[in-house]
């Protein structure tokens, strides 16, 4: 289980890391906490033992992206996003050698469904361009993808065991969706061949985080 952090102050994160104690040891740190002081926080979280996820979704020109990931790689987060362009994850990936920095391409957006794809000019389903970008981060030597908990099943037999599966989109049965337009419960994603769950609002939303992390562990502890 890895709680996205996503809060608008660094205060708020330290609060919110603090109620949840020694119950979650795994972080998302992404766009809105990074850009309010995240990256001073995401350091000391990693100094305290924690591991870190830095959903930066990279993309940029190739040089740019390489000197980028160097950085987080010194800075000794566990995951880091980039986009699923195959110029873009060379880059990271070349980049990314011999650090202990797994990166995750970033296939399709949660949020999209068919309609959003064939709005930004794709052809095809949110499942076909999944699977192609799948293959070509595989090809890359991408460690792992983030993708909906619905394409996990199908990404898990195309890919075969060695890539990590990471899903947002995770919602224990009965929570709201959000703008979530694809999204799953922590066991089926579990059952579905995901490696690792990154679960939000359900967390830190909720009247009593940790309690609701526990429970979400000990769905997870059973899907398994």
């Amino acid at each position: 289980m890895i709680v996205a952090l996503d809060l608008p102050s660094v205060a708020d994160a330290e609060a919110m890391t603090a109620r949840l104690g020694e119950a979650v040891s795994f972080y998302k740190v992404g766009l809105e906490l990074m850009y309010a002081g995240g990256l001073d926080f995401a350091r000391r979280l990693i100094g305290e033992g924690k591991k870190v996820f830095l959903d930066l979704k990279f993309h940029d020109i190739p040089n740019t992206v390489s000197r980028a990931t160097e950085q987080v790689a010194r800075l000794g987060a566990a995951y880091l996003t980039v986009h699923a362009y195959p110029q873009t994850m060379r880059a990271a990936v070349a980049a990314s050698q011999g650090s202990g920095l797994k990166l995750l391409a970033v296939t399709v957006m949660t949020s999209y469904d068919d309609a959003d794809i064939a709005e930004a000019g794709y052809a095809g389903t949110v499942k076909d361009l999944v699977a192609r970008r799948a293959r070509q981060a595989q090809e890359a030597g991408v460690a792992g993808l983030i993708l909906s908990p619905e394409e996990v099943a199908a990404a898990r037999a195309l890919l075969g065991p060695g890539m990590d599966l990471v899903t947002p989109g995770i919602r224990p049965a009965g929570a709201a969706l959000g703008d979530q337009k694809r999204a799953a419960t922590p066991a089926s994603a579990i059952q579905a061949g995901a490696t690792a769950l990154v679960i939000g609002r359900p967390v830190t939303q909720a009247s009593d985080p940790r309690a609701a992390a526990e429970a979400i562990a000990a769905e997870i502890a059973g899907a398994l």
